[in-house]
């Protein structure tokens, strides 16, 4: 069964009297919501033992949360020294993500910096295994690590690439963030083709088990040239990419997904719209 949640706290939580991230379980109960995604983006500030008493409430009320590792991640560094503290990164991610009870942590994989992005690839692939080692080697290999699609063209990260570096390791499935492949991709995003074709092409590179299971981030995204400019809500009609089409193919290929509504500022009143997309097609 797929599983709609927003990206953190959004206006309405607040608007709503709710005011601290304990809470949100019960908040996202109410409104029929069942996932939820905590950021460590800007670094690490949930103490322990707040991680652990969120944990409980989101498993007294059934959601399911992954969290989001920082955003200064990159496995495509020139020096080892700050490879290491991405692995670090990834590794201190994973122990947090255990205590508040998930098994999806969301990593941004790199950026390409001034290498030559075939250079890039081939070093953020070798880092990838190693890390693929570090997991198992602290026993966190009970856990997913969703390599996210990005989206701007300095990044590393198109679907392609994404699903390249999946085969490294089967615990290792994409985040497709269908925003920014429309974005990057300059609004290729519209119609029920365009998003089987991304679908599909998964099935054939990973496979159809973990193509089910692939945590999905969605919202309209303004974009340039260069790709991602700023988030939007739903209620943009000008840059897409629309979620009827893709809420078509998820439910005919039976998916399992976990979608996380990033709109800015309304992820959680847009995570219902998108849930009701869904349960309309």
């Amino acid at each position: 069964m797929i599983k709609f949640g927003p990206a953190g706290n959004c206006k309405t939580f607040y608007d709503d009297g709710y005011k601290r991230t304990i809470e949100a379980p019960k908040w996202l109960y109410e409104k029929g919501l069942t996932a939820y995604e905590y950021s460590f983006g800007k670094g690490f500030t949930l103490p322990d033992n707040t991680a652990v008493a969120i944990g409980e409430e989101m498993k007294k009320y059934g959601i399911s949360i992954s969290i989001h590792a920082p955003y200064y991640i990159n496995f495509a560094t020139p020096t080892e020294e700050m490879a290491e503290k991405s692995y670090n990164y990834v590794l201190e991610s994973l122990r947090k993500l255990r205590l508040v009870g998930g098994n999806r942590l969301v990593v941004h994989p790199a950026s390409q910096g001034k290498m030559d992005r075939t250079e890039a690839l081939e070093l953020c692939k070798k880092r990838l295994h190693r890390l693929k080692d570090l997991i198992i080697e602290n026993g966190y290999d009970d856990m997913y690590i969703c390599l996210e699609t990005m989206g701007k063209s300095a990044q590393i990260g198109t679907y392609e690439e994404i699903l390249d570096f999946c085969t490294i390791y089967d615990k290792f499935i994409p985040t497709f963030d269908f925003g920014h492949i429309n974005a990057l991709t300059q609004g290729s995003l519209k119609t029920k083709d365009d998003y089987k074709k991304i679908i599909d092409r998964s099935i054939e590179v990973i496979g159809i088990d973990r193509t089910k299971i692939a945590h999905i981030h969605f919202s309209k995204i303004e974009y340039s040239q260069k790709g991602e400019v700023k988030h939007l809500t739903l209620e943009d009609n000008i840059y897409g990419p629309d979620f009827e089409p893709l809420a078509e193919i998820l439910k005919e290929y039976n998916m399992d997904n976990v979608v996380i509504c990033e709109s800015k500022e309304y992820q959680g009143r847009d995570a219902e719209i998108l849930k009701n997309i869904y349960n309309g097609v």
